[in-house]
C-alpha cells in the first residue's frame, strides 16, 4: 500500500501543529542563536533542508535535517520532519526512531503519533500500530491524514486477519470516499478476498450442497461464464426441483448467453425458464416482466399487457414494468391509459431518460403541449448528461431485469 504521493501534506501539517512552518525554518536558527554557538551553521542547514523539500529532493533534505539533529538534538520539529522524510523514502525503521524521539520531547503531537503508527504498519507491526491508526481515523479533523490512517488501518486489520473488522472498515471507507480510485482498489480486494475465503469454506464444509452450487452459479454468471453458470443452476434444480427463483436466474443467464451468441434458440429456452418460474411462483414479478418484454418485442401486445399487469400486481413500484406497459398502451393507441404509468415511472426514478422520453410522447399524443415540452426538456438534459459522463458510459452494470431502451426509430 503506497502513500508516497500524500506525505508532503502531512509534513506541512506536522510543522503547523508544532508552530513551525517549513518555509520559515530560518526562524529555528534565530531562536536558538543565543544557546547554540554555531547558529550560522544551523541556519545554513535549515535553508538547505527547506529548499530541498520544496523541490522534492528528499536525500538532500534528509542529510540537512540529520545535520540539524546533530546541532539541535532537543528541537522537536527537526525530529518530526526527519521522521516524515524517512517515511517518504520508505526508511520506515529510521522513521520510527525519529518520530518516537519527537514524541518523547513533546508527547501531545497527534499527527506525529499518526505518522509513527503508519510507519509501524509499513513494518508489519500491526498490533502496535492499530490503536493510533484507529484513533487518527476516528477523530482526526485533517482530511488527508484521516484518509491515510484509514488506508493503513485497513492494511493493519487485514494483516492481523481480522476479517469482520476489515470488511466493516472497507464499507465505511467506501461510504466516506465513494469516488477515490485508490480506496476503491483496496476495498475491492477486501471484498474479493472475503468472498473467496467464504466460498472456499463453503466448498469444504458442504461440497455437494445446494448452497455450494448456487454460489458457484452466481459467481460464474457475474463474470460472464454463462455455460458454467447454466450447468450449476441445473445442478441446483436437480437437488431441489421446486426451489423458487432458480428458473428465473437460469432464464436470465440463458438470455444473456443468447445476446452474446445472437441465438434465437437460447432465447426460446430462456422464455421457457421464465414460464416455469411463474408456474412455481405466480408472484414472481421479474419473470412476468421478462415474458411481457419478450412478447412486446415480438409484437404480441395483448399477451405483453397481461404479463406486465401481472408483474405490477405483485410489485407496484416496478419501474421497468410501468414503462413496458406504457409502451404497449401507446402502441395500442391508448396514450391516456399510458400516462399514469409513465408519471409513476418518473416518480420512482427521476433520472431515467427513457421514462421522460416516453412521457413526452404520451403528453404529445393527448395534446398536452406544455407538459410535453417539459418532459422532452428533462429527457434532453438527462440524455446530454449521460453522453458527457464518460465514466458512466464505460460502466455496464449487471441488471436483474432487461432494461427498457429508446427504440432507434422512435421520435419525440
Amino acid at each position: 500500500m503506497s502513500l508516497r504521493g500524500n506525505i508532503s501534506a502531512i509534513m506541512i501539517c506536522l510543522c503547523k501543529v508544532t508552530g513551525v512552518v517549513l518555509v520559515g525554518l530560518s526562524i529555528l536558527a534565530t531562536a536558538a542563536a543565543a544557546q547554540i554557538p554555531n547558529s550560522q551553521e544551523l541556519d545554513r542547514y535549515a535553508q538547505i533542508g527547506q529548499k530541498a523539500l520544496e523541490v522534492g529532493r528528499y536525500p538532500e533534505a534528509e542529510a540537512a535535517f540529520e545535520k540539524l539533529r546533530e546541532l539541535s538534538p532537543g528541537t522537536v520539529e527537526v525530529h518530526a520532519n526527519l521522521g516524515a522524510i524517512y517515511f517518504q523514502e520508505k526508511k520506515f525503521d529510521k522513521a520510527v526512531g525519529a518520530l518516537r524521539q519527537a514524541l518523547k520531547l513533546k508527547p501531545n503531537l497527534p499527527k506525529t503519533e499518526a505518522l509513527l503508527a503508519m510507519s509501524l504498519s509499513e513494518l508489519g507491526k500491526y498490533s502496535e500500530a492499530t490503536p493510533a491508526l484507529d484513533k487518527c481515523f476516528r477523530h482526526s479533523t485533517d482530511p488527508e491524514l484521516k484518509r491515510m490512517c484509514g488506508l493503513q488501518l485497513l492494511r493493519a486489520e487485514t494483516g492481523l486477519k481480522q476479517e469482520s473488522k476489515s470488511v466493516a472498515l472497507a464499507l465505511e471507507l467506501n461510504r466516506l470516499y465513494p469516488d477515490d480510485p485508490e480506496m476503491l482498489y483496496h476495498t475491492a480486494r477486501i471484498y474479493g478476498n472475503q468472498a473467496f475465503v467464504t466460498i472456499h469454506r463453503l466448498s469444504q464444509v458442504a461440497p455437494d450442497s445446494i448452497w455450494k452450487s448456487l454460489a458457484a452459479a452466481e459467481a460464474y454468471e457475474s463474470r460472464g461464464s454463462f455455460t458454467e453458470a447454466v450447468d450449476e443452476y441445473h445442478r441446483v434444480l436437480t437437488l431441489d426441483p421446486y426451489r423458487k427463483g432458480i428458473h428465473y436466474r437460469l432464464g436470465r443467464t440463458l438470455l444473456a448467453q443468447s445476446w452474446q451468441n445472437n441465438s434465437a434458440e437460447l432465447k426460446a429456452e430462456a422464455l421457457k425458464e421464465f414460464q416455469q418460474e411463474l408456474r412455481l411462483d405466480p408472484t414472481d414479478a421479474s419473470a412476468a416482466y421478462e415474458l411481457g418484454e419478450a412478447s412486446r418485442s415480438a409484437g404480441q401486445l395483448d399477451e405483453a399487457e397481461i404479463y406486465f399487469e401481472q408483474a405490477l400486481r405483485f410489485y407496484p413500484d416496478f419501474e421497468e414494468a410501468h414503462l413496458g406497459l406504457a409502451a404497449v398502451l401507446m402502441s395500442q393507441s391508448e396514450p391516456k391509459l399510458a400516462l399514469p404509468h409513465l408519471q409513476k415511472a418518473v416518480t420512482i426514478n427521476p433520472d431515467d431518460e427513457v421514462a421522460w422520453y416516453r412521457l413526452s410522447r404520451a403528453q404529445k399524443a393527448v395534446g398536452n403541449d406544455a407538459l410535453q415540452q417539459k418532459a422532452l426538456s428533462e429527457f434532453q438534459r438527462l440524455h446530454e448528461r449521460r453522453l458527457q459522463d464518460v465514466h458512466a458510459k464505460e460502466q455496464n452494470p449487471a441488471s436483474e431485469v432487461t432494461k427498457q431502451v429508446i427504440e432507434p426509430s422512435a421520435e419525440p
